[in-house]
């Protein structure tokens, strides 16, 4: 459905977006993770045709967004970090106005009362917009980007600013647009891409560094292990022994307790399993295991861990897009400029010889 090839995009000197390819499945929603600056903006301002790249292709159900944007944008619904609302209008207004905006061919009543079904604003349908909540407002945003049915669903921080509550409803309605649409998500909240999406992609210093899907990340950046343990005996003995065992790259005691039981966390090296190592281990020095659970890598140890990597790396070459375009803009720029300059030099010359006939 969504298919982006090779995109590069300089501004000046600064290479936003650096070879980036990524394909998105019909009916599935990926999330687009990065930290400030990685180029999540101006990948999704290109996809909804609101920027132009230096080089590289955005497809929309195999319509190029850059050369043919009109019917390619029929195919988006996207709602912006800031939902682009009327304040003076009521939301039936407003929905009314994107209808007509789109050149809609849906059966208007119909489909209108449908949209605000889905997001739940039947009840505020008649208020102006400036009158209601912050929720209630991105609700309203993305009943915009639902007017016409779109096969794609774009969405920019669409929980920003909303408390708890607020939140855990967008979600659901995100999750259920994804039943029937395609969606892509950019957010900082990794909670957020961890309870919705199908995909994660994440791009730190316009490079795709990660792209799996969401239960398989974390086994796809790092092969350690990691277990959260219930141990009678004495906490300092305990945690030495962990420490010291073949195959614990870290162990540490928790706060936690349960009854005489400590608490400790261990995280193997890359490819190894533990377990009845440190059973023998605790049954030779009698303490009792009473509880033993694979607790996996969190989201946001995953994000660290290729961020970092990728900078480390990144440090030692220049950016690929930057080499492979830059040289060739600035080229395209000298043949121009000196074109120009000597059709100026032309026409002065005429000039010049015209006078002199004259006198």
């Amino acid at each position: 459905m969504i298919r982006i090839e090779h995109l590069v995009k300089n501004y000046g000197s600064v290479c936003a977006l650096d070879d980036v390819s990524f394909t998105v499945e019909a009916g599935e929603i990926v999330g687009l993770l990065g930290p400030n600056g990685a180029g999540k903006s101006t990948a999704m301002n290109i996809l909804t045709g609101c920027l132009s790249s230096t080089s590289g292709k955005a497809m929309i159900d195999g319509v190029d967004i850059l050369s043919d944007p009109l019917r390619a944008k029929k195919l988006i619904g996207y709602l912006p970090e800031q939902p682009p609302l009327y304040p003076d209008m009521t939301v039936w207004e407003y929905l009314n106005f994107c209808y007509d905006l789109k050149g809609c061919r849906l059966d208007r009543e119909k489909h209108l009362r449908e949209v605000c079904d889905t997001v739940r604003l039947g009840d505020v349908a008649g208020r102006l917009i400036r009158h209601l909540s912050k929720g209630y407002r991105q609700r309203v945003g993305i009943a915009q980007a639902m007017v016409g049915d779109p096969k794609v669903m774009i969405f920019d921080e669409p929980t920003v600013g909303l408390d708890p509550k607020q939140i855990i409803e967008v979600r659901n309605l995100i999750r259920g647009l994804g039943r029937a649409h395609t969606v892509v998500l950019s957010t900082h909240l990794l909670s957020e891409v961890q309870a919705v999406c199908d995909r994660i992609v994440i791009i730190n210093k316009g490079r795709i560094v990660a792209n799996e899907k969401t239960e398989r990340i974390a086994a796809a950046v790092s092969g350690s292990r990691r277990f959260r343990a219930k141990i009678c005996g004495p906490q300092a003995a305990v945690l030495q022994a962990l420490q010291n065992m073949p195959g614990v790259a870290r162990a540490e005691a928790l706060a936690e307790r349960d009854g005489d039981a400590g608490a400790y966390a261990l995280e193997t090296s890359e490819g190894l399993d533990v377990r009845k190592k440190l059973f023998y281990l605790l049954a030779e020095r009698g303490w009792a295991l009473v509880g033993l659970e694979a607790t996996g890598v969190d989201l946001e140890d995953v994000f660290l861990s290729v961020v970092e990597t990728s900078e480390q790396s990144g440090a030692k070459r220049a950016p690929r897009g930057a080499r492979r375009t830059r040289r060739g803009k600035e080229t395209a720029e000298e043949t121009l400029g000196a074109a120009l300059y000597e059709e100026a030099d032309s026409r002065r010359k005429e000039a010049a010889a015209g006078k002199t006939d004259e006198d």
